[in-house]
């Protein structure tokens, strides 16, 4: 697996929340031989070991396949596209991008966000927070009946910032969209390829849920699906290290995988947070630690699953997440893939009932 291209192949496929199905192509495309793969209704994509033996504890690989984006609310008569946004964005972060919008054929054609210019703006204006109501998405339409029946724009299509991935070999950087959370399921497939049918002392189901973006829907399903006992949540978490004072920086590119303690919907399991900091202590690998007092990930549905599940989250750092424009290490996220693997092949019943 060359997992540059991998990751690039799931960066740049267009998936916002309810639309992920170009994600999961590629996410089949680029999984494991030794896996059986099937999908749900609501496009959660279940991946599991053949050699998983029965009668063991389960471990859940979870990552959300969606990314945060827009849907077509209606044509203007002008031509232009009214939006929604789909998922949480800063409106400073929106106008002036390229972004790519589906057609009635399943195609994408781009399109750009734009605001009124300055020209035409009040004073009162220019210093104001601009509102989605006041953009609009131009694909060159010159009228409604144009962009419906010429460009084939659909109420309800949904819109992907138009970002290609690249890398930075020299400084170790990866530039692309969706790093949130792509990096997670490019970690669910490498850390199984890793594994191939090594024999472990639990049974390992990856799942990429989908509608993470929008209230952590897809992870109530594959929880109750895949029943674990435990979790890894692979997340591709906001970095601050450009964001806040040196001394309360926990998410810095470069320094490993981040696990978090809490944030708005989950207190980390402490016994099994405190196994995964000292494993990965013990092994040499980078590991950073967080307390967040915001956000959320699939491990709030999942760790309320069933009768209880021990959930950690491992993310890679990723800065100016929910933006048209992220920033990543690839050693960050191959030490993310390195403490999870060495994480499965440490588990086993005794050891999860202790969590």
């Amino acid at each position: 697996m060359n997992t540059l291209e991998m990751i690039a192949a799931l960066s740049n496929a267009n998936g916002v929340s309810g639309f992920e199905d170009e994600v999961l192509e590629v996410a089949r495309a680029f999984a494991p031989d030794n896996l059986d793969i099937r999908e749900d209704s609501l496009r959660n994509l279940y991946l599991r070991r053949r050699s998983n033996a029965g009668g063991r504890p389960v471990v859940l690989l979870d990552a959300h396949s969606d990314e945060v984006g827009f849907m077509v609310h209606s044509i203007r008569p002008n031509g232009t596209l009214k939006f929604i946004t789909i998922g949480s964005w800063v409106n400073c972060n929106i106008p002036a991008h390229r972004v790519r919008v589906q057609t009635r054929d399943g195609s994408y054609i781009p399109g750009v966000i734009a605001a009124k210019p300055p020209h035409f703006m009040s004073e009162a204006e220019r210093h104001r927070m601009p509102e989605v109501a006041d953009m609009s998405i131009d694909i060159g339409a010159c009228s409604l009946e144009e962009a419906r029946d010429v460009f084939g724009i659909r109420v309800a299509a949904p819109v992907v910032p138009d970002v290609t991935f690249s890398y930075d070999e020299r400084h170790d950087l990866m530039f692309g969209k969706a790093f949130d959370d792509r990096l997670g399921c490019a970690a669910i497939l490498a850390a199984l390829e890793q594994l191939g049918d090594e024999a472990l002392g639990v049974d390992v189901v990856g799942a990429m849920a989908a509608q993470e973006e929008v209230g952590t829907r897809g992870a109530v399903v594959t929880a109750n699906a895949v029943q674990p006992d435990v979790a890894i949540v692979f997340e591709g978490c906001p970095a601050d290290d450009t964001v806040v004072p040196d001394c309360e920086v926990q998410t810095a590119l470069h320094r490993g995988p981040m696990l978090r303690h809490i944030d708005a919907r989950m207190i980390t399991n402490p016994r099994y947070q405190r196994f995964a900091l000292d494993l990965g202590a013990a092994l040499g690998i980078p590991v950073q630690e967080a307390v967040r007092t915001g956000g959320s990930t699939n491990g709030a549905p999942i760790h309320l699953s069933n009768r209880g599940v021990p959930a950690i989250v491992i993310g890679v750092p990723v800065r100016y997440s929910h933006s048209h424009h992220g920033i990543a290490s690839l050693e960050d996220f191959n030490n993310s893939v390195k403490l999870a693997c060495a994480i499965l092949r440490r588990l086993d019943r005794g050891i999860i009932g202790s969590f």
